[in-house]
């Protein structure tokens, strides 16, 4: 096996498609990839900086680290929209095309078998796998549904670069075996799905101690602080109150009064 890489990786799927029968199945595969490798080209991603993985509903590409993610998610908000558009405008109803799709950074390793091992591949298709994607899919009438991991998210979208507006962004729980994942959803998010609403606000400076010395009261005695004494009531411009006699240290007065 290879040595792990950084990587970008890309995955789209296709909504529905083992309902279709094989020629429009067959179909579908070819509007899929003409889309992807019209998407990326516009990118500047050409192919020969990356690798495509055929999942039969789904293609999965592994882009070099070099190639601008900037330029990517640019493609995928606006040409593959108006891909679909054109594609499905001159499709039968059974031959529509809608896709959900994951933008994701990470490290991934080709065996010698030609797979892709990594645990952050793993967990872009977790994220295309799961229900919150679907559900803004489902409600969707563009037709697709782009959602990002938190790498790209910090990396990238939350720098509001043109073409990328951070604020068309929010985060998400997407539920997985290993417990709920934080991604960022493009667009509205359905009303059943668990927003990270602590994930949308701004960080929050820690509280610093305040300088201000706490407010002290001495009941009974006359306070001595280093041999001097105070007696009758003090009230102190931080707030501390003296009643009576009390002593702190100093001599002359150890046994006088009561210490509060």
């Amino acid at each position: 096996m290879s040595d792990p890489v950084s990587r970008t990786i890309l995955l789209l799927d296709i909504e529905k498609y083992s309902a279709r029968d094989d020629v429009e199945q067959a179909y579908l595969r070819r509007m899929l990839y003409g889309i992807t490798d019209r998407a990326l080209e516009s990118a500047g991603i050409d192919k020969t900086v990356r690798l495509r993985a055929d999942r039969g509903d789904s293609v999965m590409e592994l882009i070099d680290a070099g190639a601008s993610v900037i330029a990517l998610l640019r493609a995928l908000l606006t040409e593959v929209p108006v891909q679909l558009r054109a594609v499905n405008r001159t499709a039968s109803t059974s031959a529509q095309i809608r896709l959900r799709a994951v933008l994701a950074t990470g490290y991934v390793a080709v065996d010698e078998l030609d797979g892709w091992v990594g645990s952050d591949l793993n967990l872009a298709c977790r994220l295309l796998d799961g229900d919150p994607l679907r559900a803004a899919l489902r409600e969707r009438s563009d037709d697709f549904a782009l959602c990002v991991s938190e790498s790209v998210h910090r990396g990238i979208i939350q720098h509001d670069y043109p073409g990328v507006p951070a604020d068309s962004f929010h985060a998400i729980t997407v539920p997985s075996k290993n417990g709920p994942l934080l991604a960022w959803l493009h667009g509205r998010v359905p009303e059943h799905v668990g927003r990270q609403h602590d994930a949308d606000s701004p960080a929050q400076e820690p509280r610093r101690p305040s300088r201000e010395p706490s407010p002290v009261t001495f009941l009974g005695g006359s306070p001595s602080f280093g041999g001097s004494f105070v007696n009758g009531d003090q009230h102190g411009v931080s707030g501390g109150t003296v009643n009576g006699d009390v002593h702190l240290g100093g001599g002359g007065a150890g046994g006088k009064g009561d210490r509060g």
